[in-house]
């Protein structure tokens, strides 16, 4: 498989053959899991690696071609819980185990089919639902906040998420703006994707919510900023890494949510009783810096609105 990465963090390695709970990681994403720390985030709930559970991470680069394969060496390994991030690492998983508990992290657990309900999610799947079209139809009207003026904006898209192209288009129509958007699925069609904007002239781009998109940030960063075109991203930690901004829930916070959720698979509770969380704390983060180097001035009102100012 092309960008196949298979790792078994160091944690496995640490522990004996049997000693502890097995956690196995999912996502077409290494970024999703391999930057943060889950050593922290278990240990705030006492558990400790080596001793009471190792970690299998199985990830895909920035495709979800392969997220198939890499569910089925999880699930052969006979985990305690997976946490899987993405619709479509959870459909991966869901097709081949119906006992091992699921816990996604994903744009619309409901909206994809996922689980039965909020509340009552029903069967071995359970998680975190993050909002992701309303808050990619959010993110379309700060950029229109921060560039009033511009009447045409580009969308980047990742056609195996939950589409929000209707509220989307809704929103743009209420805000008279028109909407150019070109889709990518892997990192060639999002490169391809990101020059095609680029050539349409639009005045800003609009990077929608997913692991694929959010895997290629630095790459779509980098040339977006050098084509001297703004952009908006899902998460707040998208401004620190040279985005102009990024709104929603942390990436960190979110993370911490699904591993609260495991903790509680482990001691005992069904995935079937455990209610998907949506989070409930979003952040506006500016690069100033970025502003500065497009020659754009980020009106006062956005800036008033912002919880991280980067400059």
């Amino acid at each position: 498989m092309l960008g196949l990465a298979a790792v078994v963090w160091s944690a496995a390695g640490r522990a004996q053959q049997g000693c502890c709970r097995t956690i196995g990681l999912l996502a077409p994403n290494p970024r999703v899991f391999a930057t943060l720390d889950l050593e922290r985030d278990f240990a705030a709930f006492g558990w400790a690696p080596g001793r009471d559970y190792r970690l299998l991470l199985r990830t895909s680069d920035s495709s979800n071609e392969a997220l198939p394969l890499l569910a089925a060496e999880l699930v052969a390994q006979k985990p305690d819980v997976i946490l899987a991030a993405g619709d479509q690492a959870v459909i991966a998983a869901q097709r081949l185990t119906a006992t091992i508990p699921i816990v996604g992290i994903v744009d619309d657990m409901v909206g994809s089919r996922l689980v039965a309900s909020m509340a009552r999610p029903g069967g071995n799947t359970t998680g975190i639902s993050i909002l992701a079209s309303e808050l990619d139809v959010k993110r379309l009207q700060l950029l229109h906040e921060i560039l009033p003026q511009v009447s045409r904006l580009g969308v980047l898209a990742d056609p195996t998420t939950v589409a929000a192209a209707p509220q989307l288009a809704s929103a743009a129509a209420a805000l008279n703006i028109e909407l150019v958007t070109r889709r990518g699925s892997n990192a060639a069609s999002v490169a391809g994707a990101v020059e095609e904007l680029i050539e349409a002239k639009v005045a800003a781009i609009n990077v929608l919510a997913s692991p694929i998109l959010d895997d290629q940030r630095a790459t779509i960063v980098e040339r977006l900023n050098r084509a001297g075109l703004p952009a908006i991203f899902q998460w707040p930690e998208a401004a620190k890494t040279g985005g102009l901004a990024g709104y929603g829930p942390r990436l960190s916070a979110a993370i911490r949510d699904m591993v609260h959720i495991a903790d509680r698979i482990l001691r005992g509770a069904p995935p079937t009783d455990v209610p998907v969380q949506q989070p409930t704390k979003f952040e506006l983060a500016i690069n100033l810096k970025t502003a500065k180097a497009l020659g754009l001035t980020v009106p006062q009102l956005v800036l008033a609105q912002a919880d991280e100012v980067i400059e």
